[in-house]
């Protein structure tokens, strides 16, 4: 049986690394890498290969950055030569990007089978265009792997019942797994970092980064902290700041965006983490580290739910108030599953497309 699965943007790393590793333990699989380059410097992607013992794509796309539309519009015909050429028993798309849309709309044109992992997630804020992807993405898949009961009722309220398999975060698989391979190393170290002496902040989402007003607003927030916060830059970030040009208090470290293990090092080390990213949610509930959700709302409403999560938006007087006086306690429970998606997915696909 052989399977494409397309990836192109940092996430997608992470969640493609315990499959393939599920997939190629499985005989007479082989699965075909295709890499859109929807992210494609070293810090977004290449170090995400090299530490997630991702094998090197059998395609690299080298698609870039661009708008929504450029970029989508560019991998179409590119995923088009790739799959007429491969002839796979089904498609594997991860996530919420562009990469993911690109990839479901190909496949369902050619006739392919679309399997898509992290299946079911919903902000209901059409504003935001990863809830177009997924919405797109999961009208079009034949197996659709949830991470939670929660994503696949939504799933049932859609109408999508078929198909449907609750198997858990593969992003957690990847967590165990680097938990391990993290603990020896000097990150927090070599930053002049203590355990549980800073703040973690990341902000890369459009909604947040491409307004001036609520960038600033984020920027005036961290600027008021007391604490010393720790601030990886994502690309898109760095023009946006740019362009703002409100300059970062002195207690605000900047630094390069971090590959997956050094990431992780600095997420388990954090008192509390300020983020926008969906992913780093996830991993703070995972690692027991209380998270302020730089949104009005998230897909992962379960870490909410059970106290790890509080959404706060960009007001800067609602982030202070939650840095100070927000301390969950106790351990998260285990709501995404046993840390064993990776295997169950595999699992589902070479029964279902082994003999197509």
């Amino acid at each position: 049986m052989q399977l494409v699965t397309v990836v192109g943007a940092r996430p997608q790393f992470i969640k493609a690394a315990p499959v393939g590793r599920a997939l190629r333990a499985l005989p007479g699989v082989r699965e075909v890498l295709v890499h859109t380059g929807q992210h494609y410097d070293d810090t977004m992607s290449a170090v995400f290969f090299r530490e997630l013992d991702l094998p090197p794509p059998d395609y690299h796309l080298g698609i870039g950055s661009g708008s929504h539309a450029a970029q989508t519009g560019a991998m179409l015909p590119a995923l088009e030569v790739v799959l007429l050429a491969e002839q796979p028993a089904g498609v594997i798309i991860y996530g919420d990007t562009n990469s993911t849309l690109a990839a479901a709309l190909v496949a369902a044109k050619l006739g392919l089978p679309v399997a898509h992992v992290e299946a079911g997630l919903r902000s209901y804020n059409r504003t935001m265009p990863e809830e177009i992807n997924r919405v797109v993405a999961d009208s079009l898949a034949a197996l659709l792997f949830c991470p939670s009961p929660i994503s696949a009722a939504n799933l049932a309220r859609e109408g999508i019942t078929a198909g449907v398999a609750v198997v858990g975060d593969v992003m957690y698989d990847a967590v165990l797994a680097a938990a391990a391979r993290s603990a020896g190393r000097d990150t927090l170290l070599r930053l002049g970092l203590q355990p549980g002496g800073y703040l973690l902040a990341t902000v890369h989402r459009a909604g947040n980064t491409d307004d001036p007003a609520r960038l600033g607003a984020i920027v005036a927030a961290l600027n008021a902290l007391t604490e010393p916060v720790v601030f990886p830059v994502h690309p898109r970030t760095a023009k946006a700041l740019a362009a703002l040009g409100h300059p970062l208090a002195a207690h605000i470290q900047p630094i390069a965006p971090q590959g997956y293990l050094d990431m992780i090092a600095l997420e388990r080390g954090a008192r509390l983490i300020l983020t926008d990213s969906g992913g780093v949610q996830k991993e703070a509930y995972w690692l027991a580290v209380p998270c302020v959700t730089l949104r009005e709302e998230t897909e992962w409403v379960e870490t909410v739910a059970h106290g790890w999560n509080r959404l706060v938006g960009t007001d800067p007087a609602a982030i202070q108030t939650a840095v100070a006086t927000f301390h969950p306690t106790g351990t998260p429970p285990p709501v995404f599953g046993d840390g064993h998606a990776a295997e169950q997915i595999a699992a589902v696909l070479a029964e279902a497309w082994g003999k197509l």
